[in-house]
């Protein structure tokens, strides 16, 4: 009965909210810049999330039918929320505890400048790669590195693209990963099949983005990087936290948890409840200055740390630089996120239950001509799942359910669509501002989606090279045996 009565979307009802929405969200930067994301761009994606319901309702879908798809598709996302929440109460109660400044102060030390921007790609792919989790390795090693950067004078959309390069890279071929074990298994393709194709577009892409950002490093001009500079933001810290190795330790837990397969949100939770003891044993003056007394008693030092994980910390050293360096974090500070994050799912779910995206793929689909054809065409439809969805789960799981039977279909090897859902679902998540990962990043790195954009080299160069690897036809892998297309 629903489908008699449900009209099949045509390919112009299909475009006209995608072609609306990207030109209010040009109009958004043009007029806003930065700011964008800050609530144009969700007025823009629920303005189209309305047009795209009134085209559901036209094909006749009821009121009734596209609020809970919007409810169903804001709830995919639930698990993300929460744990951007966990992530904000982390570095907030971090900073408090002395973690990050500790990690800032060692990193301004012992980082050479000039290969500053490498070296932060390096340490977070290393890290990304043991413990499977790139969101974990931007909330934490990533805010410290960003923090040196500042402390060294030097771009922060840069080191943003490093850290986000870094991560990705070891997200993507750790066998810890969620995304890694996902694509494969919607593909039908083995894990560590799919792991070893990956390297042939994941490695080239990691060491050409590190050349870049050695080059990068060796070229710039690095302002007042000597005692000028550096000494005064030491001393800052020192007088603002306990500095000390053992402030590392929870840092150690925390990738200690994630390596071992702990789910994320409860490991972050346990990491900032570890970073509200560590300040209440090792932090006193800090809490002092957060209270605003010389000495607190027990129940207002407990509202300080209790507060730090919903408003985060507020340093006042006499230095803005210093300030913006060490305040910041707590729940509160990632609701902007969360607002982005359920408008963005709210439009995506719409296109889905209205069949606009189907309808886009179908017509994808009857363009596609052979294996390389096939291949870009996933590649665009992960990419475009991302844009459209804001989620790189969906990116992955949609377009590798509407494309398996193609593949099967021209005896094509299902790690062949696995890996592509990879190359373009995952790697560009974070480059999308409203994505549920781009979103994430800006707000724990703090450096607006749009700056670092176009200085993440490898999540830039992996999907370039995965569709010149289809064209050219290196690695293409064929089925051994022929496969029954399944029903």
């Amino acid at each position: 009965m629903t489908e008699t009565r449900i009209r099949r979307p045509s390919l112009v009802d299909a475009l006209f909210p995608i072609l609306v929405l990207i030109s209010l969200l040009a109009a958004a930067v043009y007029l806003y810049g930065d700011d964008a994301s800050y609530g144009p761009n969700q007025i823009a994606l629920l303005f189209c999330a309305g047009l795209a319901s009134l085209i559901g309702l036209k094909n006749g879908l009821t009121w009734r039918e596209i609020e809970t798809a919007m409810v169903r598709g804001i709830s995919v996302a639930l698990g993300a929320i929460l744990i951007l929440l966990m992530v904000g109460a982390l570095i907030g109660t971090w900073r408090l505890a002395g973690i990050v400044p500790s990690l800032i102060y060692f990193g301004l030390e012992l980082m050479n400048p000039s290969l500053f921007y490498a070296a932060a790609c390096l340490i977070c792919a290393v890290i990304a790669l043991s413990i499977g989790s790139s969101w974990t390795v931007a909330a934490t090693v990533g805010v410290a590195l960003i923090g040196v950067a500042s402390g060294l004078g030097l771009s922060l959309p840069v080191a943003a693209g490093a850290v986000v390069s870094g991560a990705y890279f070891g997200d993507k071929i750790s066998p810890l990963s969620e995304t890694t074990n996902l694509a494969p298994a919607v593909a039908g393709s083995e894990l560590f099949e799919h792991i070893r194709l990956m390297l042939w577009t994941t490695v080239p892409s990691i060491v050409i983005a590190l050349l870049i950002f050695l080059v990068m490093g060796l070229n710039t001009d690095i302002p007042d990087t000597g005692e000028d500079r550096i000494a005064p933001l030491l001393a800052g810290l020192e007088s603002q936290f306990h500095i000390s190795i053992i402030h590392l330790v929870p840092l150690g837990l925390l990738l200690f948890m994630a390596l071992k397969r702990m789910p994320a949100l409860p490991a972050i939770f346990i990491g900032a409840l570890v970073g509200g003891v560590w300040a209440l044993l090792f932090q006193p003056d800090a809490i002092a200055v957060q209270a605003g007394v010389e000495n607190p008693d027990w129940t207002l030092t407990l509202q300080v740390i209790w507060q730090t994980f919903f408003a985060g910390v507020s340093v006042d050293a006499g230095d803005a630089a210093l300030n913006d360096l060490l305040s910041g974090g707590g729940m509160a500070s990632m609701m902007n996120t969360v607002w982005l994050i359920m408008c963005a799912m709210a439009f995506g779910a719409v296109m889905e239950k209205a069949g606009l995206l189907a309808r886009l793929i179908e017509g994808l689909l009857g363009m596609v001509k052979g294996a390389a054809g096939l291949i870009t065409a996933t590649l665009g439809t992960c990419f475009g799942s991302n844009i459209l969805t804001a989620d790189q789960y969906i990116s992955i799981i949609m377009p590798g359910r509407m494309f398996r039977e193609e593949y099967e279909r021209q005896g094509l090897a299902p790690v062949n669509l696995s890996r592509a859902l990879e190359d373009g679902g995952t790697i560009t998540s974070p480059l999308i501002p409203w994505n549920t990962c781009g979103a994430y990043m800006q707000s724990v790195l703090l450096v607006p989606v749009t700056d670092y954009l176009f200085f993440a080299f490898f999540n830039l160069i992996n999907p370039v090279l995965a569709l010149a690897y289809a064209w050219l036809g290196i690695k293409v892998l064929r089925l051994s045996l022929p496969q029954k297309t399944s029903a």
